[in-house]
């Protein structure tokens, strides 16, 4: 609330459109006089602007996990298959912060660790109790921190794979979204290790390029939600002034909540 007063009088004589999404932004934004844009849609509306190549996104998020798939039928025409776990820590950024200082691994060496040459022990990722049960019995045993970062890091591909994914293909190009995958650099190795798994699993052929350039994270992987959000108010979709004097009421502020509505807005607003 504080950084939008701020920034309504760094620029006085602009007007402000303000769209939030993300956990907790629901309620925050009737108090700002904004538009609240569901995760998923934002971060779909943005891969499909920035990378309309991408077949799958991956995100790993602070307090959820995504998967998204865009399918296309005989005619050309694309639909999208997304799942969301908004529950439960078990598979996010959270359990990944709260077990990086569980054994005592700072952001920065985390970034440094890598996939190549650690053995993968077993790690329940379902729950984030479960899995930080299972870290201390491992760092108990001796077992080194590191192997223990890219134990849990693997866990969570499982996991997500197994949860998310419910049986569908990941189309290539897949786009690794999210804080821990552009922060942790070792989830890119395990996922170039099981998606084709999967692939062969399913009989499915991806194109005829590097895994680099089949499965892949962009720079900006953390900002795709907020680019979104971005994208939607450039393309002028039921703008809304912002209006310091009225931070506090509650107007009726149109939510694209459900994926067939947002639609009728892209397709016919």
């Amino acid at each position: 609330l504080q950084l939008i007063h701020e920034i309504a009088k760094t620029f006085p004589n602009v007007q402000l459109h303000p769209f939030v999404t993300g956990s907790g932004s629901r309620s925050v934004a009737p108090l700002i006089n904004a538009h609240y844009v569901q995760e998923v849609n934002a971060v779909s509306y943005a891969v499909e602007k920035l990378h309309p190549e991408t077949g799958a996104v991956i995100e790993l998020g602070g307090q959820d996990a995504k998967v998204i798939i865009w399918k296309e039928d005989e005619l050309g025409r694309k639909s999208t298959l997304s799942f969301m776990n908004d529950k439960c820590a078990g598979g996010t950024g959270a359990t990944i912060d709260k077990i990086l200082g569980k054994i005592g691994v700072s952001n920065e060496l985390a970034q440094e660790i890598s996939f190549a040459g650690k053995s993968i022990h077993p790690i329940a990722a379902k729950c984030g109790v479960f899995a930080e049960t299972d870290v201390v019995g491992l760092l108990k045993s001796g077992v080194d921190r590191e192997e223990i970062v890219v134990s849990l890091c693997n866990a969570i591909a499982k996991q997500n794979l197994e949860v998310l994914v419910k049986g569908n293909v990941l189309r290539d190009n897949v786009l690794l979204l999210g804080g821990p995958h552009r922060f942790l650099p070792v989830f890119t190795d395990i996922w170039h290790m099981h998606i084709p798994q999967t692939w062969k699993q399913h009989g499915f052929v991806p194109r005829d390029a590097d895994l680099s350039e089949l499965i892949k994270v962009p720079d900006d992987a953390e900002y795709f939600a907020a680019q979104g959000c971005v994208l939607l108010g450039m393309d002028d979709l039921v703008m809304k002034g912002f209006d310091l004097e009225k931070l506090n009421e509650s107007d009726d502020i149109p939510t694209f909540t459900d994926s067939n509505l947002l639609e009728h807005y892209l397709l016919e607003g």
